[in-house]
Formats: C-alpha cells, structure tokens, sequence
C-alpha cells in the first residue's frame, strides 16, 4: 500500500523514513522533504482559526505523477507523511486515516519505552516492524 513512511521531528529533520526497496529510493526521501513546506502551510492556515479544534490529518498534500502524499501533524508538531502510488485507487480517503492512526499509536507506545530519548532517531524493531506491514 505505501511506498514510503517517515517520521519528521517538530523541528523538520527525520527521525525515521522507511521506503520500499527500490533503485530510486533518493526520490522518496526528496519528495518527503518538499512535502513539509505544504505541511507548515496547511498547519499555519489551520492555527488561524483558533476556534476550531484542530484536524490531526492533514489529507492529501499534493499529487505527483507517480505518487500522492498524504501528511499528518499530531499535537507536539511531529510529522508522518505516507507515500502511496497514485496507480492505487482502491485507497480510499478512511483508510488512510486508518494507516495514520495507526501509525500515531505505535509511535507512542515507542514513545513510552523509557529508553528512548525524544528528538533521537526511531530505532526500535516493533515500530519499524509495523510500519513494514503497511508497506
């Protein structure tokens, strides 16, 4: 389903990026660092509106002709977006958000492994391991 996961600290530097195997994996990594400019602008519109709560699923950030990138913020400003194939339209808008929360649950049961230092790179098997079953 997805071709690429990653995780973005708060302050935009990854603290994980998984990608599927392939000889163009560079591209991923790219096209998760432009992907954060639409992140911040899509988080700033939304911090406008103070009267409303906050949406953690950011939706689809943009198309490419090959790829769609989906993001979502949570509430400490860490960043995941997912990489999917645009040739997949048997996605559908929920389970994409179904990938998110599940991808927001398992970081924090990483988060609460009191060996892990928050800021530091996501180095733990059970996270990774999930996030390959998406893939």
């Amino acid at each position: 389903m997805a071709v690429c996961v990653a995780v973005i600290a708060k302050e935009n530097y990854p603290l994980f990026i998984k990608t599927i195997p392939t000889e163009n994996e560079l591209k991923f990594y790219y096209t998760v660092h432009t992907s954060l400019d639409v992140v911040e602008e899509k988080v700033s519109v939304v911090g406008k509106n103070n009267n409303e709560l906050r949406e953690l699923y950011l939706g689809l950030l943009y198309p490419t002709e090959d790829y769609k990138v989906y993001g979502y913020v949570t509430n400490t400003k860490v960043k995941f977006v997912i990489v999917v194939e645009s040739s997949n339209t048997s996605l559908r808008d929920n389970e994409i958000r179904s990938m998110f929360r599940k991808l927001h649950n398992s970081y924090v049961d990483m988060l609460c492994n009191p060996f892990y230092t928050p800021g530091e790179p996501i180095t733990s098997k059970t996270f990774e391991n999930m996030v390959l079953s998406m893939m």
